[in-house]
């Protein structure tokens, strides 16, 4: 959905953006504010802990119950229920399930048993992206809501060809709404690489990519067991190198199909009409 020109974009009585980019850069605040201004919020990694992998997430949880015999008479007797809590700012639940893989004895994962969630993920990510369509009809048909924005996961570019425009995903997004890349700098980076060793979030990465950076890992802190793997410290290092890896590809994205905004200039913006104007810059901008 890319505009001739900004007043084509404002003459549009609805809005409907889809906003990506590196994990923590603003994305989920700005689609918080926008809630609050009568914009309908979809987020795709509460889409992909309930609706998605919430039986994966659920069955972890009562595998880990039925390792005490207190719980597990009472829940093989359906005496208890047990259930994820899963919400837009809390997604501890998807990302416990998802895991790191490395040393069992310190919380890791069999690095195979984490691929395998990893797939899931993919999957469930690609299925909640093209749910998009779906709840812009439906945020209008049930609850009356003009516009929309889809709040995706850092991991978008990673289940995507963004090089082709038919890829299912990228076709569907671009169709329906407007492509909006939030672009942080190196200083942002490395701000979020501090947050995400405090508050680790649900990471998915690219199989192939994954087993090079799990190699280079082991290699460079002399491991030669993945089960001696520390995973808080593969975790840390693999989500920086994850993140410097997606920074040019979320730009080719943006190049193609969408627009750019600032993550420093999501400061200015207090409302939906602060990000119309925003959005407005951008569509300029893109046409300079």
């Amino acid at each position: 959905m890319l505009f001739k020109n900004k007043d084509e974009f404002l003459a549009n009585p609805r809005h409907a953006v889809t906003v990506f980019g590196m994990a923590g850069v603003g994305k989920t605040w700005l689609s918080n504010l926008l809630r609050e201004d009568g914009w309908f919020h979809y987020s795709v990694d509460y889409r992909i802990g309930t609706r998605h992998m919430g039986e994966y997430i659920v069955d972890n949880f009562k595998r880990e119950a039925m390792k005490v015999p207190f719980l597990a008479d009472l829940l093989r007797s359906d005496s208890i229920y047990i259930s994820s809590n899963i919400t837009f700012g809390n997604l501890d639940p998807l990302s416990t399930y998802l895991g790191t893989p490395g040393d069992p004895k310190r919380g890791g994962l069999p690095l195979r048993e984490y691929q395998v969630r990893q797939e899931q993920h993919r999957v469930a990510e690609i299925s909640a992206l093209l749910d998009v369509p779906h709840f812009i009809e439906r945020a209008e048909a049930l609850y009356g809501y003009g516009n929309f924005i889809a709040d995706t996961g850092g991991s978008l570019i990673e289940v995507i060809d963004h090089d082709d425009p038919e890829d299912p995903v990228v076709k569907t997004l671009t169709q329906h709404t407007a492509l909006v890349y939030i672009r942080g700098t190196d200083k942002d980076a490395d701000e979020l690489v501090r947050r995400f060793k405090k508050n680790p979030k649900p990471m998915y990465y690219r199989p192939q990519f994954l087993i090079e950076k799990w190699n280079e890992y082991k290699a460079l802190n002399g491991v030669a067991d993945d089960e001696a793997v520390d995973p808080a410290g593969f975790a840390a290092w693999g989500f920086a190198a994850l993140l410097h890896d997606r920074l040019p590809r979320y730009q080719a994205l943006a190049d193609r199909h969408g627009y750019v905004i600032e993550a420093a200039d999501l400061a200015k913006v207090k409302s939906g009409a602060d990000f119309i104007e925003l959005m407005s810059w951008a569509i300029e901008n893109r046409m300079r």
